[in-house]
């Protein structure tokens, strides 16, 4: 399905303008087409989605069974399910305000919201296939455990405090009770059931055209930027600079990743290929991580739904976790 906006791509930059695919910019331009057109795609379809299912769900049910586990379990489950499912930077929004509008506690919220982005069944499979069991473990262990110990402090420090008004809204709503909301003698079981296929749809479609009118301008800067840095950054240039393994290679590596675009799939042949070209395991991991999870696009986004003291904090929780997690590997 993906393959047709590379398509789309090819005919729009390299017949339609006539730019070469062998220089940088008919690279950059192509990076960009393709991106943003996906991206939007993809935005709109799980905006969509996701609208429709908050339309249907149970909201107590959910914050229940949630509200009753311990804490680390909770924070476990926020970060397995972010795991086992496809979102990346594209869907952080909708997928945020879905679990804030249940009520969920911001700690799960966020170990969901942190590991979503690393890891993917596609990534495990490619990443399985070119460097084994051994490399692909550590990757998914490293980040569930990022999700969890993320998770656990910025449930500790309130982080919902930070939220932005729209956020912090939903997650009012979805902490009171939603009975004032259902006609007297009915549960929210039956409210939510009684909810027909056109009402599911309006909400969806109201959720979709809202949400992608504010975030449509900030996809395009952040991708903007991805494809510049993706076509003018020389080829071989990190592999020349980050393979001798020094103690300062590593956070160098992670501030690297940072303004650079790619989701958990297409950052496993990049890995592979700065192993094969000689750079430490810890260094490569920690690249790609960042270029995953802190990247430019991501971050705006998240500004959308977050205040500048959480994003700094996302950041710094990340970037440190990175760091250490390269320093590790690189030492045994």
């Amino acid at each position: 399905m993906l393959i047709w906006f590379s398509v789309l791509a090819d005919w729009l930059v390299y017949d339609l303008l006539g730019l070469s695919s062998q220089n940088q910019l008919g690279q950059a331009v192509h990076f960009f087409v393709e991106d943003t057109t996906k991206i939007f795609a993809l935005l709109i379809v799980m905006i969509y989605a996701i609208g429709w299912l908050r339309a249907s769900l149970n909201v107590e049910r959910v914050r229940d069974y949630l509200s009753g586990k311990p804490k680390v379990v909770g924070y476990g489950l926020g970060s397995g399910f972010g795991a086992i499912t496809p979102f990346c930077s594209c869907s952080s929004i909708p997928v945020f305000l879905g679990f804030t509008s249940a009520g969920i506690p911001i700690g799960i919220t966020m170990a969901f919201l942190l590991t979503s982005p690393l890891i993917n069944e596609v990534a495990i499979l490619l990443l399985f296939s070119l460097l084994g069991l051994k490399v692909t473990l550590l990757y998914v262990l490293t980040g569930i455990t990022i999700g969890i110990l993320g998770g656990a402090l910025l449930d500790l420090l309130k982080a919902e405090r930070w939220l932005q008004p729209l956020a912090a809204k939903a997650y009012a709503r979805g902490q009171l009770s939603t009975a004032t909301a259902i006609p007297p003698g009915q549960s929210s079981t039956q409210a939510a059931s009684t909810m027909g296929w056109q009402q599911r749809h309006q909400f969806a479609k109201s959720e979709t055209v809202e949400i992608f009118g504010r975030v449509w301008k900030w996809v395009i800067i952040g991708v903007g930027i991805g494809a510049a840095l993706h076509g003018f950054v020389p080829a071989g240039w990190l592999e020349a600079n980050l393979g001798d393994g020094q103690w300062w290679s590593v956070p160098l590596a992670v501030l690297m990743g940072i303004p650079l675009y790619a989701n958990a799939t297409g950052v496993i042949p990049v890995l592979e290929s700065l192993l094969l070209q000689g750079v430490p395991l810890g260094t490569t991991l920690a690249f790609c991580m960042s270029t995953v999870a802190v990247s430019f696009p991501e971050f705006v986004m998240l500004k959308q739904v977050m205040q500048w003291r959480l994003l700094a904090l996302l950041f710094v929780l990340l970037l440190v976790s990175f760091t250490i997690l390269g320093w590790v590997l690189n030492l045994v």
